[in-house]
């Protein structure tokens, strides 16, 4: 019943495979899949900046397809390596940013109810990491 709901999913929102792949034991779904998907669904969002600071920043997002409205936050810890924190990259109010985004969109429409997450999410869902699994 899941994977018809993802399928359908898939199918409505017009994702191709270079938006969506698997990941050890989720659906992934890439920047330009959670891009078409919140172009399709008209879905406004706005953010307010929690806290930034030179190595960690949260972003609350409030998302809303006019008929439901939802907030959801991000969060982006910089660090040499994964253990350290949860993103690499030096632009942590970004990194929070998408991924307070990614995880509104998902939200908004249903994916996360179904298992299905945003690549923006984890370094570990990124595509690049997870190509020779």
């Amino acid at each position: 019943m899941k994977t018809e709901k993802i399928k359908e999913k898939y199918h409505h929102y017009g994702l191709e495979k270079e938006d969506v792949f698997k990941h050890q034991h989720f659906l992934i779904i890439t920047r330009s899949g959670i891009e078409k998907i919140a172009a399709i669904e008209n879905i406004g969002l706005t953010y307010e900046v929690i806290k930034c600071e030179p190595n960690f920043a949260v972003v609350k997002c409030k998302a809303d397809n006019s008929e439901i409205w939802i907030e959801t936050f991000g969060s982006a810890l910089k660090g040499e390596t994964y253990k350290d924190g949860n993103t690499n990259s030096h632009y942590v109010i970004e990194m929070a940013e998408k991924r307070a985004m990614s995880r509104a969109v998902l939200k908004l429409t249903g994916f996360y109810e179904l298992g299905v997450f945003s690549e923006d999410e984890s370094e570990d869902f990124k595509k690049s990491n997870n190509q020779n699994k």
